[in-house]
C-alpha cells in the first residue's frame, strides 16, 4: 500500500540531497570542529558554510545564526534570553494560538511570577492587534508571536508587529517554524529581534534547529558551556545535522516559487473538491491570508480521530485539529480560541502538502474521503 503523506506541517521527509551531504560527516569526517588540527578545522569550515546557507534563506548575516537542537529549543532559548536580560521586567505577551513550544512555556512562566497576556484571535484566526498594542507596557520583557499557525496556516503580520514593538523599545521574537521554506522571509526588512527555525520542517532531519538573533539584541545564553556558537550555546556541534540543515535551507530557497504555485494549486484543488462533495464541511481560518500548503477543514458531527484512523487504513497520513488523538475530549486550543463550533472542532482535519505531493495523491484523497465521512455520520447520533 502506498503512503500518501499530507502531514508536512508535522514533519517532512529528509531530502535525498540532504542525506547525501550528511553521510560523510557521520563516517569519515568525524573531527571535532573545535580542534586545532586540520582534520577538525575542515569540519569547522563546513559548519561556517551551513551557517551562511541558513542565513541566506532569511537574508540574515551568518553571525546572526546560532544552531540549536530543534524549534522548541530555539523558542525556549529566545524567550529565556529575553527575560534573563531584563530580570526586573515581569510582563510577557504571546497569542492564544501559539505552538505548545511557546504556549506551554508562557503558562509555566506564569507560575513563576510573570504576568502573561494572551492575545485573542477572531473567528478567522486573525490577531486582535489593538488588544496587543494596548497591552504593551514598560514592564514588557518580550512579545512572542508566531509567523504562521501550524494548524490553520494563518499568517500573522509579524513585520508590522516588529516595527511597532521596536518603537516601544521592546524585544520581539517570532516562531517562524512553519513559515520558513514556505514564504519568502527577509529579516533585514523587519525589526524582528529573534526568529526560530526547525530543520525537520524543511526536509532536514529531526534534531536540528536554528535561532536568528539580530545584531545588538541583548542575549543571555540558555546553555552554559564552551565557546561554541559565539558563546551563545555551549556544547559540541551536531556537525552532520548542521550540514544537513544548511543544504535543506539551500534547497528551500529554490522551492519557494513551487510552494506558491504548484503546491498551492494542489491544496486548493483538495479543499474545493472536498467542500463540493461533502456537506456540512467548512474551512478553518482565512482562505486568503495563509500558508500555500495548508488547509484545515472541519467535518461536522464526526470525530477527527475516527477520520484519521479510517484514512490511515488507506495509507493517507494527515493530522486532526482535535486533541482527541491524545486521549482528550477537548478540541485543539487553536480552534477553541477561534470560536469554531464544538460540532465542527472535533471533526477537524489538517492537510499540509509539500514539494513531494502529487495530483494523483490529491485525486485519491478526494475519491476516498467523502465515503468515509458519510459512513461515520451514519453512526453519529447528531447527524440527521
Amino acid at each position: 500500500m502506498k503512503t500518501i503523506y499530507v502531514d508536512n506541517n508535522a514533519t517532512t521527509r529528509v531530502a535525498p540531497e540532504v542525506l547525501d551531504v550528511m553521510l560523510p560527516y557521520l563516517k569519515e569526517f568525524y573531527g571535532n570542529p573545535s580542534s586545532m588540527h586540520s582534520f577538525g578545522g575542515n569540519v569547522a569550515h563546513k559548519i561556517r558554510e551551513a551557517r551562511a546557507k541558513v542565513a541566506s534563506l532569511i537574508n540574515a548575516s551568518p553571525d546572526e545564526i546560532m544552531f540549536t537542537s530543534c524549534g522548541t529549543e530555539s523558542d525556549n532559548t529566545a524567550i529565556h534570553a529575553a527575560i534573563s536580560s531584563v530580570p526586573d521586567k515581569k510582563h510577557i505577551i504571546t497569542s492564544r494560538v501559539e505552538h505548545p513550544a511557546v504556549k506551554n512555556l508562557f503558562e509555566h512562566l506564569s507560575k513563576k511570577g510573570y504576568r502573561v497576556t494572551f492575545v485573542p484571535v477572531d473567528r478567522k484566526g486573525m490577531l486582535d492587534l489593538d488588544y496587543l498594542y494596548n497591552s504593551l507596557t514598560d514592564d514588557t520583557a518580550i512579545v512572542s508571536i508566531m509567523w504562521a499557525n501550524n494548524e490553520t496556516g494563518m499568517i500573522f503580520p509579524v513585520q508590522e508587529l516588529s516595527q511597532v514593538i521596536k518603537t516601544k523599545g521592546l524585544v520581539f521574537h517570532t516562531d517562524a517554524v512553519q513559515a520558513v521554506g514556505k514564504l519568502p522571509i527577509d529579516v533585514s526588512k523587519s525589526e524582528i529581534d529573534m526568529l526560530s527555525i526547525s530543520g525537520h520542517k524543511i526536509h532536514a532531519p529531526k534534531g536540528i534547529g536554528a535561532l536568528y538573533v539580530r545584531k545588538g539584541t541583548r542575549f543571555s545564553p540558555f546553555l552554559i558551556g564552551g565557546h561554541q556558537e559565539g558563546g551563545r550555546r555551549g556544547g559540541t556541534e551536531n556537525v552532520a545535522y548542521i550540514i544537513g540543515i544548511g543544504k535543506a535551507s539551500e534547497l528551500a530557497a529554490t522551492h519557494l516559487e513551487e510552494m506558491a504555485t504548484r503546491v498551492e494549486k494542489l491544496r486548493d484543488k483538495l479543499e474545493n473538491e472536498l467542500l463540493k462533495r461533502i456537506p456540512n464541511a467548512m474551512i478553518n481560518g482565512d482562505t486568503e491570508n495563509r500558508l500555500p500548503n495548508t488547509t484545515s477543514i472541519s467535518f461536522e458531527y464526526v470525530e477527527g480521530e475516527s477520520i484519521l484512523l479510517m484514512m490511515d487504513e488507506l495509507g493517507i497520513c494527515a493530522s486532526s485539529g482535535s486533541a482527541c488523538t491524545s486521549g482528550s475530549l477537548e478540541p485543539s486550543h487553536v480552534l477553541r480560541a477561534m470560536g469554531v463550533p464544538f460540532t465542527a472542532a472535533h471533526g477537524s482535519i489538517r492537510f499540509s502538502l509539500g514539494i513531494y505531493s502529487t495530483e494523483e495523491e490529491i485525486d485519491f484523497i478526494v475519491e476516498k474521503l467523502p465515503p468515509i465521512i458519510e459512513n461515520l455520520r451514519t453512526m453519529s447520533p447528531f447527524w440527521k
